[in-house]
């Protein structure tokens, strides 16, 4: 291969966004190649964050209903126990077939991979390992990295982010989790589920920020239930490790109490993610970034520089893996001279905890803030029977209409398979569809999915089975 190899299209970064972007360019016609540093493809989805993490969730979920549930179906098990490093392994096992399922990809669809770290050398320039590459567009689809809170050094071993949290050697006595977002609850039940102590940290008065506030408020009740313990409106001062552990200071949020010392075997900061634009060369090409550090892009993802656009969590929106995939799809289909485009009210989000939680659209405190008349549905899986079924009862779907036009304008799942649920809603809504739309949609019985329509009925005051 020549140092002056031309490409239509170089992707920076393989993760979800920039391996489904470059697979969509390839289909299109389009001579496609990514760069990743990373000795596998996947970026830190397939790695180590939505994957890894959702197989640790879902042995440690099996473990803690085979632990509590089964005697309930009339299964008796006896010298139940955790083997940690048969779940690694598991864990280990799924992230390298997802992995290996992105290179064959790559090699079905002709895609090349400049192994190594990419930096935008001139205009319509990347190099690579000093090589250098021409290309007609080049995407910059570098995702996040983890950050930290001032006084808090992440070691990776005792005060460590979600990448050393999908790697702890042991079951920790006692965990503290800074954040009480989706992270930090996922990974905080994951090591509640196998024993260890939990404590959730939480700056803001409740957690799950941004999420509609009925969730937040039956999400922390039932987490509380299963032994995970919260300290809202609180901040964490400093974190220091030593050889018994790791001494944190907290103090309320508002600053107006004496600090309060707490110890913890590891710690878990989960107070977010920053774009990952170190090294790319923006500022020698005159990339413009926000005050977030986040790329400056227009509708159509182009940046301030003809020729270089930028996808995923390097721009603003939700950091999540699925709002990058379909960015990697519209812009590829944009630069094959397509139309596209992607409604940000209609990114659904998922927490992966047992019950999940799921959302899309306004929340009622959003609606009620921009001045919307709406309508609500809510309908408890209590009263479902495919969920007494499974011995999954707890919580709800919520359903938020316009009042006028009955237009669905969100919804809020807490409980089995949210995330799972959460997609007929989003389709319904990706038609501009109603409620009625859903009520009147037959649902398969016995079904988690009858909640659903329950709660869509309920819009108009009519749920059947409540």
């Amino acid at each position: 291969m020549s140092s002056q190899e031309t490409y239509d299209v170089v992707i920076i970064g393989a993760g979800p966004g920039g391996y489904v972007c470059a697979i969509r360019c390839a289909q299109l016609g389009m001579k496609t190649a990514v760069v990743e540093k990373r000795a596998t493809l996947g970026g830190t989805c397939l790695n180590v964050g939505c994957i890894p993490s959702k197989a640790l969730l879902s042995t440690s979920e099996k473990y803690e209903e085979a632990n509590h549930s089964f005697k309930g179906f009339g299964i008796d098990i006896k010298g139940l126990s955790v083997n940690l490093k048969a779940m690694m392994k598991h864990k280990t096992d799924v992230v390298s077939a997802n992995t290996a399922g992105i290179e064959y990809l790559f090699k079905k669809n002709k895609i090349d991979w400049l192994k190594g770290a990419g930096v935008i050398s001139a205009k319509g320039e990347v190099t690579v390992a000093e090589k250098k590459y021409k290309a007609k567009h080049i995407v910059i689809a570098t995702g996040s990295d983890v950050v930290s809170l001032p006084g808090i050094t992440i070691d990776e071993k005792q005060i460590v982010s979600s990448t050393g949290a999908l790697e702890l050697p042991a079951v920790p006595k006692k965990l503290v989790v800074i954040g009480g977002g989706v992270i930090g609850l996922e990974l905080g039940c994951v090591w509640s589920r196998l024993g260890a102590d939990v404590t959730v940290i939480e700056f803001l008065d409740e957690i799950l920020p941004g999420m509609d506030g009925e969730i937040r408020k039956e999400s922390r009740k039932i987490f509380e239930k299963q032994g995970v313990k919260f300290k809202t409106s609180t901040k964490v001062t400093s974190a220091k490790a030593g050889k018994s552990g790791v001494e944190l200071t907290l103090e309320a949020a508002t600053g107006d109490a004496k600090a309060e010392k707490l110890s913890a075997d590891i710690v878990l900061v989960a107070v977010g993610r920053k774009p990952y634009t170190d090294a790319l060369g923006l500022d020698e090409v005159g990339v413009k970034t926000d005050e977030r550090g986040r790329i400056k892009t227009d509708a159509h993802f182009k940046t301030n520089i003809d020729g270089i656009y930028a996808i995923g969590d390097v721009i603003a929106g939700p950091m999540l893996a699925h709002k990058a995939e379909e960015e990697g799809v519209v812009l590829a289909e944009i630069l094959a001279g397509q139309s596209g485009h992607l409604d940000y009210n209609l990114v659904p989000g998922v927490v992966y905890t047992w019950p999940e939680v799921a959302n899309i659209g306004q929340t009622e405190e959003q609606l009620k803030q921009a001045g919307i008349a709406y309508k609500k549905g809510k309908f408890p899986f209590s009263a479902n029977g495919r969920a007494r079924a499974m011995g999954a009862t707890e919580g709800f779907v919520k359903i938020l209409a316009d009042a006028r036009t009955d237009q669905v304008l969100g919804a809020h799942i807490i409980g089995p398979e949210a995330g799972t649920l959460i997609a007929e809603i989003a389709a319904v809504m990706e038609f501009r569809g109603s409620a009625e739309d859903i009520a009147r949609t037959c649902h398969a019985h016995p079904t988690l999915e009858e909640v659903v329509k329950e709660a869509a009925l309920a819009v108009d005051g009519r749920p059947l089975h409540i």
